[in-house]
């Protein structure tokens, strides 16, 4: 298997610098989504990988060989790396084994071996049965495993996928998430997927490594990200994370810390290196904002809205000491649901003290965009990204 690692990678299209100081290694035979939203330079680095186009700074490496970097510029066909392009890039005119074995042919194997790594590649992607039929009769999620198939039989090492799931309906999209989990586990190949659906990345990939305006924020996997984003950025886009300023941060020992938020002294799962500082950020998740329990550290909250979904509600409550903010909540049915203007006192019960490093600066100003979208204004939100005055 082959492993690939990108040192300080930069590239620039005139005077746009579309990626800077990437340093990513990834395993052999490990699996890695690329994570972003539009825009934000993945599929850059994805072509800069396959050899479609040369970094400006930096190498890459595949398993002991550099294939980009200074002088060496190692051509696509060279590199042995397996493509499945968001349109699959089949050949109409040939049926499924034909286009599953034509880089075998292009490459002059012998008819006999040719045949049997072509069944043995439909076999891994149970489309044995189609051999004989033209990519016109087959549905979106049997042309994508036409298209693992071609890379199996090619036997490619190395294997990326540009946003594979993105022309998929929803249900066929769950399906082929199964079926690339199951691909990757029987050819042990190492992959590398491009896309901006987190449900994707989160379902699929052991690690993600998320990026941002030609940046790579961070790369863990997806329970870190979830419960320890290294920035207010990456909270704010995994799993609808929500942000809260808190006051007085004073590390306890043994991971936690203590802090003020919203006028309750509450504890917060922290990193080893942590100090103290008069102002920090949160991250919890709505998943994790509970009514409180008689005697729980509460904040006293009021319902301003509610959204039946269907065995749930969604609430939006003000919290007392900060009625300028929106905090989202969701609870299970049931028939004490409280109704808008209703008090409800809550506890949050996950909270990640967001590292100094990654917390933006504090004081009075306009709100900042978001990287994933533009922050609404004195709003709890999945998207807050926005500078506090805590005070």
């Amino acid at each position: 298997m082959t492993g690939l690692r990108l040192s300080n990678i930069g590239r620039s299209y005139g005077e746009t610098k579309v990626l800077t100081g990437i340093d990513l290694e990834i395993a052999a035979g490990e699996f890695v989504a690329v994570l972003g939203p539009s825009g934000c330079g993945k599929t850059t680095l994805l072509r800069l990988v396959a050899g479609f186009d040369r970094p400006d700074e930096g190498t890459i490496t595949l398993g002991d060989r550099l294939v980009a970097g200074g002088k060496v510029m190692v051509p696509p066909e060279r590199r042995g790396i397996g493509i499945v392009f968001q349109n699959y890039a089949l050949w109409p005119h040939m049926s499924v084994a034909e286009n599953v074995g034509y880089a075998l042919k292009v490459a002059r194997l012998p008819g006999a071996e040719r045949e049997a790594r072509v069944a043995r590649a439909l076999g891994t992607v149970n489309l044995t049965a189609f051999a004989a039929r033209r990519p016109a009769d087959l549905s979106g999620g049997q042309r994508q495993r036409v298209a693992l198939a071609r890379c199996l039989a090619a036997g490619s090492d190395l294997v990326l996928l540009d946003e594979p799931l993105a022309n998929l309906d929803v249900h066929l999209r769950a399906t082929m998430e199964d079926e690339f989990r199951r691909f990757h586990r029987e050819s042990g190949a190492t992959l590398v997927y491009v896309t901006h659906d987190q449900s994707e990345a989160m379902a699929m990939a052991d690690r993600i490594a998320v990026m941002d305006r030609g940046r790579l924020l961070q790369c863990a996997s997806p329970r870190e990200l979830y419960r320890e984003p290294a920035d207010a950025t990456v909270a704010s886009f995994i799993g609808d994370g929500l942000l809260l300023p808190v006051e007085n941060l004073r590390p306890i020992g043994n991971g936690f810390a203590t802090a003020d938020l919203l006028g309750a002294r509450v504890r917060l799962r922290c990193h080893g290196g942590e100090v103290s500082r008069p102002l920090a950020m949160a991250s919890t998740h709505p998943a994790d904002i509970q009514p409180a329990h008689p005697g729980e550290v509460s904040i006293p909250a009021r319902v301003t809205a509610r959204t039946y979904r269907g065995g749930s509600w969604s609430y939006e409550l003000r919290p007392e000491a900060a009625p300028s903010l929106r905090v989202p909540v969701v609870l299970p049915d049931s028939a004490a649901a409280p109704e808008p203007g209703a008090r409800l006192d809550l506890a949050f019960r996950d909270l990640w003290a967001i590292p100094l490093s990654g917390t933006p600066s504090f004081g009075i100003s306009a709100p900042a965009p978001s990287a994933f979208g533009a922050a609404p204004n004195s709003t709890f939100s999945p998207h807050l990204t926005e500078q506090f005055q805590c005070a």
